[in-house]
């Protein structure tokens, strides 16, 4: 596995920024089954964008999972853009995360590196604050991806966006302590949330009135996480909408690594429609 640490200047953030990206290559495993003659001129691979959550970055998977090992085990590209607290959306007055993520991200890498651009080979995910990131890319841009994996997240329901953000979470309790963008600095006034271009709830119901193609969405959870309930709503919203999707309810785990990393290894090797192998040409 090449793990390749990037940084370039984003045209959408007006400044340098990193990813951080898993390439697969010839691996032990490889040695072992007699798989020697593995590159080839032309080659592809299938890709996961791996979105962060909130006060996290583009390591964050490489240090707290088994992400590296998955990806190379499953020959997946993973792709890990920064964030840094804006929720993957445009802030009006500054860096625009949202086109930086969704457009700018999958442009530079399928260009510099061997990615297929078909959309049965892309995939999302993300946890917490990425688990919104990864439903609002399938939902407005999901005609690019075969499916997306939303883990202890999901897009706000608009009906209690301003109870959840408002309400008890980690780090409430000082305000000095884990500074975090207030969403309202880049939607705004969380009143004409409902119906608007950030209610991804909204987005899907259009999506299904004009026809266009649905991947299918992922949700996973611990039944001890406090966004349990925003993630529930999601799924059961997007199901009566006739999305295909899957909910899967892990007992014992909340917030945490352990659980992320069990999700991963559970989507790579049997929930996302992925090949296990490099896409090599005809």
């Amino acid at each position: 596995m090449a793990v390749i640490k990037m940084n370039f200047l984003s045209k959408y953030l007006g400044m340098q920024t990193n990813l951080t990206i898993c390439l697969p290559s010839f691996s032990f495993r490889d040695l072992i089954n007699q798989n020697t003659d593995f590159y080839k001129p032309g080659m592809k691979f299938q890709t996961l964008y791996l979105l962060h959550g909130g006060a996290g970055d583009d390591a964050d998977y490489l240090n707290f999972t088994n992400i590296a090992r998955y990806a190379d085990d499953h020959k997946i590209a993973v792709v890990m853009p920064c964030d840094f607290n804006h929720f993957y959306t445009d802030n009006p007055n500054g860096p625009r995360y949202w086109k930086f993520v969704a457009q700018e991200v999958p442009e530079v890498c399928q260009t510099l590196y061997p990615l297929s651009a078909a959309p049965e080979d892309n995939f999302v995910a993300g946890l917490s604050m990425g688990g919104f990131g990864a439903m609002k890319m399938g939902i407005l841009e999901g005609e690019r991806f075969a499916a997306a994996l939303c883990m202890s997240g999901a897009s706000f329901n608009p009906d209690k966006v301003k109870a959840f953000l408002r309400g008890p979470r980690p780090g409430r309790s000082d305000p000095d302590i884990m500074p975090m963008v207030a969403l309202e600095q880049v939607i705004g006034d969380l009143d004409q949330f409902k119906g608007g271009p950030h209610d991804m709830y909204h987005q899907a119901r259009l999506n299904v009135e004009q026809g266009k193609k649905l991947p299918k969405f992922f949700f996973s959870v611990g039944d001890k996480d406090f966004a349990l309930e925003g993630v529930k709503d999601a799924c059961e919203y997007l199901s009566a909408l006739g999305y295909d999707t899957q909910y899967d309810l892990v007992p014992g785990y909340g917030h945490e690594w352990d659980f992320w990393d069990l999700t991963l290894k559970k989507a790579l090797s049997s929930w996302l429609p992925i090949r296990h192998a490099p896409i090599y040409p005809s």
